[in-house]
């Protein structure tokens, strides 16, 4: 009888000397991973995955350290700033803010005045448009067409250089018009009112001409009228 009581707590003894064992162990290896050392191995026939650190990225491409700093890209090997907006990144020049619009017909006056000077082969008219809205920009040539008793005569461009312009508010740019004087002594073509197009509209405004009232005859090799950029006529202001 006192052996089995003997065996009895002896028995008792490893129990609990076996739970305390396996909560250490287990103390430990929590311990191990909160520090980031590696877990215990597996069994065999086991994996174990170990999550990644807190803060660690778990997606592939290009990194950044902070706004202003710069990566390098993996695929072409270039050094990128990233998006400070976004936080992606992008090459080349950068993104830019867009500036001023094109200037639009109906934020335009328009004004043709003639501008012919005593001693010139040709006639000149000037036509002034005045900025009524805000900043605006134009470059090139306006369209502007003849209305005429033989119907509509295109102006062709002339060579001189083309310069961007930003037309700012209540200012103007004026262009010039040159057509040849009528001496032929023939009533010649009756010039009855101007369409001017803005550079890169479609909208044209029809302006009163005030030059000279005919064109001479030509035998219709080509168009008698030409048309000089924005800013061909005098400055803006």
């Amino acid at each position: 009888m006192f052996g089995n009581r003997s065996r009895a707590l002896l028995l008792s003894a490893a129990v609990v000397g076996g739970a305390m064992t396996m909560t250490a162990c287990q103390g430990t290896d929590s311990g191990n991973a909160a520090q980031g050392n590696p877990p215990a191995a597996a069994p065999a026939g086991q994996t174990v995955t170990q999550p990644p650190a807190p803060g660690a990225s778990n997606t592939g491409g290009n990194t950044s350290t902070g706004s202003g700093s710069t990566v390098k890209d993996s695929a072409s090997g270039k050094t990128v700033t990233p998006n400070k907006a976004t936080g992606t990144t992008s090459g080349g020049a950068g993104n830019s803010g867009s500036g001023p619009a094109k200037c639009r017909t109906d934020d335009l006056s328009f004004l043709a005045d003639d501008a012919t000077i005593d001693g010139d082969d040709d006639r000149t008219v000037a036509v002034t448009l005045n900025n009524l809205a805000g900043d605006c920009t134009m470059t090139g040539f306006a369209g502007v067409d003849l209305k005429t008793t033989a119907g509509t005569i295109s102006a062709e461009r002339t060579d001189e250089p083309v310069v961007p312009i930003i037309l700012k508010r209540d200012t103007s740019i004026s262009f010039g018009i040159h057509y040849p004087a009528n001496d032929s002594g023939g009533s010649g073509i009756r010039i009855t009112g101007l369409l001017v197009t803005p550079p890169g509209e479609t909208k044209s405004a029809d302006i009163p001409w005030p030059g000279a009232t005919t064109l001479p005859v030509t035998d219709g090799t080509g168009t008698p009228v030409t048309v000089g950029p924005m800013g061909s006529a005098g400055q803006g202001g």
